[in-house]
């Protein structure tokens, strides 16, 4: 199966306007949205699929577990996003973070997607030594694990693991919230401006043109066709290097 490199990210999007937002993400091209049980809108996302037009067959859903603490409660978890999101399966169900008995939240999982309502499983905020300790324990290694990742954190170290162990790695927050000043970063405006391009493209083409999936987030149609449009234009050796300089090396969110 094949999932999208860039997709329309969710978090933090109220009930209440989550509905027009996917159907406008939709429109301009997304193919891939992400949720989860904890951002609340698994169901106006369900049903912005539902009207859109799109075959299901096109569309890659990706939510999240939350709040599950071991095998029986998953299941049932899983069934409950099912019915909130009304799509028939799940693309790709993750594990949000690793609380709880994750080996019997993921054996749950993997139950799931043995009985066709998961089309793949993977992880989120899992760094280094909780992800090797999934590895050791799963029958099913995990297809994506989702980790903050942007320019000032890059993750290159799990990313070489994953890469060894056959998980695609997966950006949250891929501008970073706007956060550490990367709309005015130097490096970013230098290389925005002699590409003709916005710092959130190149922020955005740093990312994918490393094989790394992202989900940017926007409520405004002119920026999510923006975000869509990274795919058009390769940056250069020197521009790469410029920007791996960028990292910082910690959280900018102080959670993982």
């Amino acid at each position: 199966m094949e999932m999208p490199l860039i997709g329309y990210g969710t978090y933090q999007t109220p009930p209440s306007i989550t509905e027009q937002c996917v159907s406008n993400a939709l429109r301009i091209g997304y193919r891939s949205i992400d949720t989860a049980q904890c951002y609340g809108n698994e169901r106006e996302v369900g049903l912005a699929c539902r009207k859109s037009g799109v075959r299901r067959e096109e569309l890659f859903i990706t939510t999240k577990l939350w709040g599950c603490h071991q095998y029986s409660d998953t299941l049932r978890s899983i069934d409950a996003s099912l019915r909130r999101l009304n799509l028939g399966y799940i693309d790709l169900l993750l594990i949000h973070e690793p609380t709880g008995d994750v080996h019997e939240i993921y054996r749950a999982m993997e139950t799931a997607y043995r009985d066709g309502k998961l089309r793949a499983i993977g992880v989120s905020n899992f760094l280094s030594e909780k992800y090797l300790d999934m590895v050791n324990h799963c029958k099913i290694v995990p297809a994506v694990n989702q980790v903050e990742t942007h320019i000032f954190r890059q993750q290159k170290e799990l990313r070489q693991l994953e890469c060894q162990i056959g998980t695609r790695h997966e950006s949250w927050s891929p501008l970073a919230c706007g956060k550490n000043g990367i709309f005015n970063n130097p490096v970013l405006s230098r290389i925005a401006g002699d590409r003709g391009k916005s710092i959130s493209q190149v922020a955005l083409r740093f990312l994918v043109q490393q094989g790394i999936i992202v989900i940017p987030k926007s409520t405004k149609p002119e920026h999510m066709k923006e975000n869509l449009s990274v795919l058009d234009f390769e940056l250069d050796s020197e521009e790469m290097s410029a920007l791996e300089k960028l990292e910082i090396g910690r959280s900018l969110f102080g959670w993982w």
